[in-house]
């Protein structure tokens, strides 16, 4: 909070052109003192008096797409290791600006001594298709595909993609997330294709992840589930969906007879990742990000300012 200015108007004209020099011009307080005949003691007290009176106001922020301070909350409130949270003004769909901060955020964490985890999602698609540079890393399927119509990229196509991008051995398979036994599921796992791409789970450093909310339009594996599916599960106490890990309201991952019969890295493989991160888009996912992040199993998010100032208040 400042303090009035308690000089006349040359004692502040005279702070204010001190100040400038400092702040904005970078001369030192010996610099300034020659230059205004004043000793250096009292430049000290000019530059002080400027601070405490308001007339000089030091942020800290980015001019860009990034809130910074926002960011820095919800790091610290959550424990994440990252957090960017993105304004994404006027956008009714902010899954693109997402996607390309995401896409940012992976290019700049990703090492060379990394192995990239990618499980489908539309969020993550439209961080892949924002990838323009990795290092060469190998990058692992995580999931199986589902088959809906409006749907235009690919598990194996998003592996692919990263993989052109960071010029390293992609592992992919060919298989639905979701298949119609538990049995089938696991003669499927033991393929040789998919049996190989499991087998890279647990050299897995990075991953990048999609949260989806149990509900109706809210999550595409909801949205691919039988109604008797959908309804076990909520009888469950399902809330969330992590690239196909089912958590309730408090981030317990749940088994039902839909994670059997899944083609999909489980909840205890991806609690061994160091850096999961989650991309979360949407207010109405606001539920479904808090058990995310309740979970442990994120060490990261994206997410835009709406929801983050959301779930701020909501864990408040």
């Amino acid at each position: 909070m400042s303090t009035p200015f308690a000089g006349g108007p040359a004692e502040l004209v005279l702070t204010a052109a001190v100040a400038r020099r400092y702040f904005l011009d970078g001369r030192s307080k010996v610099e300034i003192a020659e230059e205004f005949q004043l000793s250096r003691f009292k430049v000290a007290r000019l530059i002080a008096s400027a601070r405490a009176s308001g007339i000089v106001r030091i942020e800290v922020g980015y001019p860009g797409a990034i809130d910074v301070e926002l960011s820095a909350r919800m790091q610290r409130r959550f424990g994440l290791r990252h957090c960017v949270v993105v304004d994404t003004g006027d956008d009714a769909d902010p899954r693109g600006q997402l996607g390309r901060a995401a896409a940012d955020l992976l290019s700049e964490i990703v090492t060379p001594d990394d192995v990239l985890g990618l499980a489908w999602s539309r969020a993550v698609g439209a961080m892949t298709a924002r990838l323009r540079s990795l290092p060469t890393v190998p990058v692992v399927q995580l999931t199986g595909s589902l088959a809906e119509p409006d749907l235009d990229d690919s598990s194996v196509d998003l592996v692919r993609q990263a993989a052109r991008v960071s010029g390293g051995p992609a592992h992919y398979f060919h298989a639905p997330l979701v298949v119609p036994t538990a049995a089938t599921a696991r003669a499927m796992r033991k393929q040789p294709e998919i049996a190989r791409a499991f087998a890279r789970f647990g050299a897995i450093t990075t991953a990048v992840v999609g949260i989806g909310l149990w509900a109706p339009g809210q999550s595409t594996i909801f949205d691919a589930a039988s109604d008797r599916d959908r309804r076990l599960v909520a009888r469950l106490g399902g809330r969330a969906e992590i690239s196909g890990v089912i958590i309730d309201a408090d981030g317990t991952p749940l088994r039902a007879n839909l994670t059997d019969r899944m083609i999909a890295i489980s909840a205890a493989e991806l609690g061994h990742v160091r850096d999961v991160v989650g991309i979360g888009y949407g207010v109405p996912k606001a539920p479904a990000v808090r058990a995310a992040l309740r979970s442990g199993l994120l060490s990261g998010l994206v997410t835009h300012r709406a929801l983050a100032a959301d779930l701020l208040a909501g864990d408040g």
